[in-house]
């Protein structure tokens, strides 16, 4: 199985992890400026290089499953990656992700506040850790 990416955009910043060789587990891998321009360019660029075949990103939702404004980000860097030829996309719900993150770190004994950028790249961890979870056969 090729490598997965996860994304996790941002206004500010997207966050990018990545899987395992064999697809069970997420790690934290690296965080994008959002406002630099060219992101979906920057995220194929990854994928490229870390031998990833497929790229998970987070389409934020409300809590009653409707889109909110940030949605619309996503939807154009899934269309932006799609016209990559060998490229798989998918969307993945990531309502609470950055919530999770922040709760998880700060237990660690991190300041969230602080470590905005790790934040995010837990961020796209839980999405594509969620992503995998979906895909288990065990």
């Amino acid at each position: 199985m090729a490598r997965v990416l996860g994304i996790d955009p941002g206004e500010a910043r997207t966050g990018v992890a990545i899987s395992d060789e064999l697809g069970f587990l997420a790690h934290p891998l690296t965080t994008l400026d959002s406002r630099a321009g060219g992101l979906a360019g920057r995220i194929r660029k990854l994928a490229v290089e870390r031998g990833a075949g497929t790229v998970v990103v987070g389409i934020p939702r409300n809590m009653d499953g409707s889109y909110g404004p940030a949605a619309a980000k996503s939807r154009e860097i899934i269309e932006e990656l799609r016209s990559e030829p060998g490229l798989v996309v998918e969307g993945w719900d990531e309502r609470l992700s950055t919530v999770a993150a922040s709760r998880a770190l700060r237990e660690s004994g991190l300041d969230a506040r602080r470590q905005r950028g790790v934040i995010d790249r837990a961020a796209a961890q839980i999405i594509l850790q969620g992503w995998l979870d979906s895909r288990s056969c065990v």
